[in-house]
């Protein structure tokens, strides 16, 4: 499902109990220097992402202060994060003269403990190359290293390396629980591109081999993916950022289920087993 961009108003895009992806939750929040937001999730645990500008993060009696610090966009500069247990108030005061704060969550009816994640504590993966039109960059802001802290999120910044190629390729799953082939993970993306009046597209083809469905991917999109194989490409001339929030229905480390027709491609892009042991 593609979602426009459009003004929530700080209000959920992704809302718990959503009928595509129920097992995400996702909202995007503004604020001005001064302004504060508050939020709690029951039922979700959430991580406070700020794509730009400088915030200060309270939740219950654990403090993050100056967390993030981007400035114009997505590229300027790295992410940086705060973990909310379930159910926890948590909120955000802006510093900078202007955020823009990106809130994730996945079901999870746990209790944990609070803490932040800073730019030298996240888990950089880069793999493809030119020649396959495969090059990109991961951060994982919640990855494998915060594996034993976090119960079913996932979330990472995907950058494709470049101008132009694609994403999420070999085409891949991940929406029936069979261990140890496949796990169900919903999963929503929010789109960037640079400059922002670039765009790319979004497949989704739910049988192998079969004609599945297309969606025309500009700056802010928001893609909620439920089931099937899901590649995406960018236009050439442009970069791609998106904004990636895993939930998982039984675990949380992903394993992805490549496509049988293009299973052959894993043998041809450089580093990929790399990128697909970092999701855990």
């Amino acid at each position: 499902m593609h979602i426009p961009p459009f003004d929530n108003q700080n209000k959920p895009i992704v809302d718990v109990d959503d009928a595509c992806v129920p097992l995400n939750y996702f909202n995007i929040v503004k604020l001005k220097k001064g302004e504060s937001f508050s939020y709690a999730v029951p039922g979700y645990e959430t991580c406070i992402v700020p794509a730009t500008g400088l915030v200060d993060v309270s939740v219950g009696r654990f403090e993050a202060k100056d967390l993030g610090g981007r400035g114009v966009d997505v590229w300027d500069g790295e992410p940086e994060g705060v973990y909310v247990p379930t159910a926890t108030d948590a909120r955000i005061t802006c510093l900078s003269d202007f955020a823009e704060v990106f809130i994730a969550g996945a079901k999870f009816d746990q209790t944990l403990e609070p803490f932040a994640v800073r730019k030298d504590e996240l888990d950089l993966v880069q793999y493809g190359s030119d020649d396959t039109k495969t090059h990109r960059k991961i951060k994982h802001i919640l990855g494998q290293n915060q594996k034993d802290r976090v119960g079913r999120l996932l979330v990472s910044e995907l950058y494709t390396v470049g101008q132009g190629g694609w994403s999420g390729f070999p085409s891949h799953k991940h929406d029936t629980d069979r261990l140890p082939d496949e796990t169900r993970h919903d999963e929503t993306y929010n789109f960037r591109f640079r400059p922002n009046y670039g765009s790319g597209v979004q497949m989704l083809q739910r049988v192998d081999n079969e004609p599945g469905d297309a969606y025309h991917i500009v700056d802010g999109s928001t893609i909620c993916l439920d089931k099937g194989y899901h590649p995406c490409a960018v236009l050439p001339g442009y970069e791609m950022y998106y904004f990636t929030i895993l939930g998982g229905l039984s675990q949380r480390s992903l394993v992805q289920y490549f496509q049988p027709t293009h299973a052959a491609q894993l043998h041809t892009i450089p580093g990929i087993m790399d990128m697909v042991a970092k999701f855990k």
